[in-house]
């Protein structure tokens, strides 16, 4: 046996098939998913979607650590256009899934307009198959902007929120 077991459990076939149904069952359009240096992304789309198909694309893909992730750059642009302002920072959703500003509809917002968050401030919720994940600011500012909706499916990468960086 010349792989790790740790590249063994990501690229198991029947862990992969599973993956798939439970794409299918939450109608996630991708899943990008790393383990050590091995990376494996599941896509629904691409050229069978065209012909109506639809059927998820399992590719795995060696990772280079240096490297950013390729999905980031191949991620369409918003509509609306990244800011000019250096001062502003956007938080992103590090992964697919349904956004949710309160931890309960009869709760207020984690983060709203004027707020000031730090690091470990948690700004929202993005619920992917059934887990609630807490998503942090990771920089320090004020809520300059909030650009989805509660409630509203997320793409990975996608912008949340607008933050003022200055002082």
């Amino acid at each position: 046996m010349t792989g790790s077991p740790t590249n063994q459990d990501i690229l198991d076939l029947r862990k992969i098939r599973r993956l798939v149904e439970l794409m299918n069952e939450h109608e996630l359009l991708e899943l990008d998913l790393q383990q050590g240096q091995t990376r494996i992304r599941i896509r629904r789309g691409g050229e069978s979607a065209a012909a109506g198909g639809g059927r998820p694309v399992v590719a795995a893909v060696p990772v280079a650590p240096s490297e950013p992730a390729p999905a980031e750059r191949s991620l369409p642009t918003p509509p609306e256009a990244p800011p000019k302002e250096d001062y502003i920072v956007l938080i992103k959703s590090p992964m697919v899934g349904t956004f949710y500003a309160a931890s309960d509809p009869d709760s207020p917002p984690y983060a709203k307009v004027g707020d000031p968050v730090g690091p470990e401030s948690v700004v929202c919720i993005v619920e992917a198959m059934k887990v609630f994940n807490q998503i942090p600011a990771e920089v320090s500012g004020k809520i300059a902007g909030v650009l989805v909706e509660n409630g509203e499916p997320v793409e990975y990468g996608q912008p949340l929120f607008k933050v003022d960086t200055r002082k």
